[in-house]
């Protein structure tokens, strides 16, 4: 082989060496500029989905956006937004006020005791019956229980003060209360369920509506306020006509406690 082939396929090997290495080079930068991009695409969407956690950790709740919604109060109420609820008949001197929450156990126990007999002494106009709503036991254990149920007592009233004292003692009921960490009151379906056991409430087309749509939500909210401002810190809390009663424990107690506080 001559000396000039020799270098000539030297000089080529060296350009065929120089080309490769370019093209190496042009596809490490392409693979770099990749990774790169895939990174910033990535990260970008970890600060979208971020950012959109964050905006709606900070949206209001449904209960928050009812607290603000139109404001349908029930028939049978008083006072400009509707949550003065007294059921009895008018010239009733004396009025029992009744503080309560839809989740409390203490509640259920109490009503099971004695909520027949305040049935009777408001029919028979012994005293009217004052009810407050509470709904504090949705925040201590969480949930929406008490905010719910009170919104369908809200329902309930809406079609008598009868209906609304059946279907209280009903969510109170053993059958049918369930336990304070159990949010079964949060169902709709679960509050229609026991309004099938009150004659005035069950096939009750309005009634479900109501219930279903959440008719009474703000009302409840309001209700809710109203029980906060009262400076009452526990349920269930009985006063006679704002002097507080002793909570009894059986129907005896709660007669010979109220011919008490009416003589007083």
């Amino acid at each position: 082989m001559s000396s000039r082939n020799s270098q000539a396929n030297k000089a080529a090997a060296r350009e065929r060496l120089r080309a490769e290495r370019e093209a190496q080079a042009k596809r490490d930068k392409i693979r770099r500029q990749v990774i790169v991009a895939g990174a910033l695409v990535a990260g970008l969407a970890l600060v979208g989905v971020v950012g959109y956690a964050i905006v709606q950790s900070n949206q209001p709740g449904y209960w928050d956006k009812a607290a603000k919604a139109e404001l349908v109060k029930p028939k049978n109420t008083e006072g400009e937004d509707g949550t003065t609820v007294v059921i009895g008949k008018p010239d009733a001197k004396k009025t029992l006020e009744l503080y309560e929450d839809s989740r409390c156990p203490a509640c259920a126990g109490f009503e099971q005791a004695a909520g027949e007999q305040i049935k009777k002494d408001v029919d028979a106009g012994k005293y009217k019956l004052q009810y407050f709503g509470a709904t504090f036991i949705d925040n201590a254990v969480k949930g929406e229980g008490s905010k719910n149920a009170l919104s369908a007592l809200g329902a309930a009233l809406n079609v008598s003060p009868q209906a609304f004292l059946d279907y209280k003692a009903a969510l109170y009921s053993k059958e049918q209360h369930p336990e304070e960490t159990v949010d079964s009151f949060a169902k709709d379906e679960y509050l229609l369920k026991v309004a099938d056991t009150v004659p005035a409430l069950k096939g009750n087309a309005e009634f479900k509506k109501a219930v279903e749509d959440g008719t009474y939500d703000r009302w409840a909210m309001d209700m809710s306020k109203a029980f906060n401002k009262s400076g009452v810190t526990g349920t269930p809390t009985l006063k006679m006509d704002g002097k507080k009663i002793d909570t009894p424990q059986t129907a005896e107690q709660f007669t010979a406690a109220i011919d008490k506080a009416l003589q007083g």
